[in-house]
């Protein structure tokens, strides 16, 4: 999916009727939105466990409506119906129950997801009585909620011991995956990345499109090759160049393919490129290997201020001399600026670290700014509901506040474990 990262959208525009019927379509904040959702869908007098595994589910429902741009991707001008025969309900103008509104306020950048996936989890429910479905049923959670179950407990039983509790995501703006500007022959980075293994994905199940490897994030003849061969099959001009149009028809078929929007989602994984070592690399070099090279140092400058940013343009000019000498410095290397299999696997071995905990830290994931990241919660084992505990999750990438020095464990009054520096 072209959204590696899922967000929470400041604002969500819902229409108010069924997606082909005319209808007003209203944007809120997309806490006003749950509240709405939640009060229209449960009752304020249900246990809070009950309570919040619903509001888990409408929020995860919600998020996966724009994770996927479900409704985007087909022509539409907003992200979610107010009807309950596609989505959620929504009361425009209704009132709100306090209760409620307290428990939204509180968790509204949670969501749920299977383990191993990206996306937000298309959490369906249904009432459980007049209806029935292969979700969440409303009156089963707060039979559930009185049995002792915990929110998290209540969502498992409904949709798999593989779900887990996302917290802290990152709100921003709402934004279209279309970066903007069209990609064609020439063009670099995640974006081509993006397109490339969309269209691998799209090929097993249309196999005259011609597949890419490796996936490089460079726009070369065989990503030309691809795009035009799609086109043709989906009646787009084959001009070989990946404008909106063309973007949001992969969009689509991508995320109808791997049922991303269905509880029965094949799941989205991160996009990655291939860092096979292919040979030996040096100044005048070009290609999608010098690409990956670059693309590898500059997630690294990320991390070491040694390392300067650089552009991903194939090109093994004097800035990647000079990034290859620095970085070869810094390991221990002889500072050449000659890429050997040594220097090759020394730099992936480190990024792979780096990527490693990019993928669990969402917030510098997305801006590669920010020190705070989402995380997921500890799993409940019976005990009752403890809200105020998340906080006091471990977050990768976040400063604990004092140095590290030889000798210092984590062992501390509270009990925990960890690993002796």
């Amino acid at each position: 999916m072209p959204i590696i990262i899922p967000y929470v959208p400041r604002t969500i525009t819902v229409h108010l009727g069924l997606p082909d019927q005319w209808a007003e379509n209203v944007t809120v904040s997309f806490p006003d939105y749950v509240k709405n959702v939640a009060s229209s869908e449960i009752y304020p007098t249900w246990e809070p466990a009950a309570i919040r595994a619903n509001i888990l589910a409408i929020i995860s429902f919600a998020l996966n409506r724009v994770y996927t741009e479900f409704y985007p991707s087909r022509g539409y001008n907003f992200q979610i119906t107010s009807t309950t025969q596609y989505d959620q309900k929504f009361i425009r103008g209704r009132n709100i129950f306090e209760n409620i509104s307290q428990v939204v306020d509180e968790i509204f950048n949670d969501y749920i997801r299977r383990r191993g996936y990206v996306e937000p989890l298309a959490a369906k429910f249904c009432n459980g009585t007049t209806s029935k479905c292969a979700g969440l049923s409303q009156w089963g959670s707060q039979e559930l909620a009185q049995d002792g179950l915990n929110s998290m407990e209540i969502l498992r039983h409904y949709y798999g011991d593989n779900i887990e509790l996302v917290v802290d995501a990152p709100i921003q703006d709402l934004t279209n995956s279309y970066p903007g500007t069209a990609m064609r022959m020439g063009s670099v980075g995640q974006n081509v990345t993006v397109v490339q293994a969309m269209l691998n994905r799209i090929a097993q199940n249309y196999p005259a499109i011609p597949k890419i490897s490796p996936v490089t994030g460079v726009f070369e003849e065989d990503t030309r090759s691809a795009v035009t061969t799609f086109q043709r099959i989906f009646n787009l001009d084959p001009d070989g160049v990946v404008g909106k149009a063309t973007w949001y028809k992969m969009v689509y078929l991508y995320s109808g393919i791997l049922q991303l929007a269905e509880l029965v989602s094949q799941g989205q994984t991160f996009v990655t490129v291939e860092f096979q070592f292919s040979g030996p690399l040096e100044e005048g070099d070009s290609g999608p290997e010098v690409g990956i090279l670059q693309y590898m140092l500059a997630l690294l400058a990320q991390f070491d201020n040694s390392l300067s940013p650089m552009a991903v343009d194939g090109e093994f000019g004097p800035s990647t001399t000079q990034a290859v000498r620095t970085y070869q410095q810094l390991v221990g290397l002889t500072p050449n600026g000659y890429v050997d299999e040594t220097t090759w696997n020394s730099i992936y071995g480190n990024f792979a670290l780096a990527d490693y905990f990019l993928r669990r830290d969402t917030v510098r994931a997305q801006s590669l700014r920010e020190n705070a990241v989402p995380v997921m919660a500890q799993e409940g084992g019976g005990a009752p509901e403890r809200p105020d505990h998340w906080d006091d999750t471990p977050r990768m990438g976040q400063y604990p506040g004092i140095p590290l020095r030889l000798g210092q464990t984590d062992n501390g009054g509270d009990g925990q474990r960890g690993v002796k520096v």
